[in-house]
C-alpha cells in the first residue's frame, strides 16, 4: 500500500527533502500506524440494527496512537501532512489543538447550561466524548501544549473517554510528556493526562540537529521598507513558508488572568498589526510572555514614531527588548529602516540601542546564535 513513508521517500528523491533518518522513523511508524488502521472500526462505534440485536461485533484494543515531539522546525507537521493524507479512514480529523480545546470548552458549556435545566447528572466529558467519536475514530492535533487551568483539569478525563471509546490519536507538540505543564497551577491534578499519553501513545521524539524551517529564511531579508504591496508580500511568504500554508488561528496568551489576543498564529509563529502590540495598552510582561510562546514573531505596518507617539515608542522599545532577550526572531513591514522609525527627542537616545537591537536580530549570525542556545 501507499502510504508515509512512501510519500517521505519520493520527497528525499525529488530532492524536495534531504535525507533524514529521524524523520523516516517517524515516517514508517506512521506507515504502521496506516497499516494498522486498515479497515479499523471501534466496537463503541457499532450503532443502528446491529447493535438493536446484539451483532456488534467482540470489542478489539484499537492501534496505539503516536506522540511526535522535538524542536521547532524539524518535520513533525510536515510527517502529519503525509499520514493525515494517506490515513486509509474517512471519519478522520486534523485540528489545531488550541481550536479542539474551544470547541471541546464551548461543548462542555452548552452541555451544563441544558444539564442545569433538566437536572440531569450524567458527566458532560462522556457527553462531549461521544459527540467526538461518533464522526471521528483518528484525531490528529498539530502543536499540543496545555497552557491553562482550564484545559488542564478536563484533558485528562476527557482523553481517557476517547481512548475508551476506540479513537486513536497522533499529535505533534515541541514537549516532552513529563514536561507538559511544567510548573502549572495544580499540577498535580493534571499527572493523570501524562500517564494516559505514555500508556496510550507511542513516544518518539525528533531530535534532528537542523532546524529546517529556520533554514528557508537564510540568505532572506527580514525587514522591508517602505509600507506597501511589496513589503505586505513579503511577509505573507514568510508566513507562509515557515507555516508551511496552514490555515492561521486567532490565539489567546494568559497573562495574570488577563487575555492578551494573538491576531494570526500558527506553528510556533504568530503575526501582528503594529496597532495590535503597540497602540494597545500591553506591558513588558504581555511581550515577555509573546516572545517566551513564539519562535517567531511578523509585524505588518511598523510606522515612523513622532513626539505624538510617545506611548507607542515606548511599547515598541519594550517589545524588542523583550525579543531580543528571548532570541524569539522578528520579521516586519515598516514605514522606513530601523534606523529612521523614532523621529521625536523624548526617547531618542534609548532608541539608539533598540536600533542596534534590530540591525543585530537581521543578521544570520544573531539567527545561527539562536538555534544553537
Amino acid at each position: 500500500m501507499e502510504g508515509p513513508l512512501f510519500a517521505y521517500r519520493q520527497l528525499v528523491r525529488d530532492g524536495v527533502l534531504q535525507p533524514d533518518p529521524i524523520q523516516e522513523l517517524a515516517a514508517e511508524k506512521l506507515q504502521s500506524l496506516c497499516r494498522a488502521l486498515t479497515h479499523y472500526e471501534p466496537a463503541g462505534g457499532i450503532s443502528g440494527w446491529k447493535a438493536v440485536l446484539g451483532l456488534a461485533r467482540r470489542r478489539e484494543d484499537p492501534p496505539m496512537g503516536l506522540y511526535l515531539y522535538g524542536p521547532v522546525g524539524r518535520g513533525k507537521s510536515m510527517l502529519m501532512d503525509l499520514f493525515i493524507e494517506a490515513a486509509p479512514l474517512t471519519r478522520k480529523r486534523r485540528v489545531h489543538f488550541h481550536q479542539f480545546m474551544i470547541e471541546v470548552h464551548e461543548a462542555l458549556h452548552r452541555w451544563r447550561k441544558v444539564q442545569k435545566k433538566s437536572g440531569d447528572r450524567e458527566d458532560p466529558i462522556d457527553l462531549v466524548a461521544d459527540a467526538i467519536a461518533e464522526n471521528v475514530w483518528l484525531l490528529c492535533f498539530d502543536e499540543l501544549e496545555v497552557r491553562d487551568i482550564a484545559d488542564a483539569m478536563i484533558l485528562g478525563r476527557l482523553f481517557e473517554a476517547l481512548f475508551e471509546r476506540g479513537v486513536v490519536i497522533v499529535c505533534t507538540t515541541n514537549t516532552a510528556p513529563d514536561d507538559l505543564y511544567r510548573g502549572g497551577l495544580q499540577r498535580e491534578l493534571f499527572l493523570p493526562f501524562i500517564g494516559v499519553i505514555k500508556q496510550k501513545l507511542d513516544l518518539l521524539e525528533l531530535s534532528a540537529q537542523k532546524d529546517y524551517r529556520q533554514a528557508r529564511l537564510e540568505g532572506r531579508e527580514v525587514w522591508h521598507s517602505p509600507l506597501g504591496n511589496e513589503a505586505t508580500a513579503a511577509l505573507d511568504g514568510i508566513f507562509a513558508d515557515l507555516t508551511d500554508g496552514v490555515g492561521a488561528v486567532p490565539e489567546e496568551l494568559t497573562v495574570k488572568s488577563r487575555a492578551v489576543k494573538v491576531p494570526a498564529a500558527a506553528r510556533g509563529i504568530a503575526r501582528f498589526h503594529f496597532d495590535d502590540l503597540c497602540r494597545a495598552a500591553l506591558g513588558a510582561e504581555d511581550y515577555l510572555t509573546i516572545a517566551r510562546h513564539y519562535r517567531m514573531v511578523l509585524i505588518d505596518g511598523v510606522p515612523i514614531m513622532d513626539e505624538t507617539m510617545r506611548n507607542e515608542t515606548r511599547r515598541f522599545i519594550t517589545l524588542i527588548d523583550a525579543l531580543y532577550e528571548n532570541h524569539t526572531r522578528l520579521a516586519a513591514s515598516a514605514e522606513a529602516a530601523p534606523e529612521g522609525l523614532v523621529k521625536g527627542k523624548t526617547h531618542a537616545g534609548e532608541y539608539k540601542r533598540t536600533s542596534s537591537r534590530l540591525a543585530e536580530m537581521r543578521s544570520a549570525a544573531w539567527a545561527d546564535e539562536g538555534r544553537q542556545g
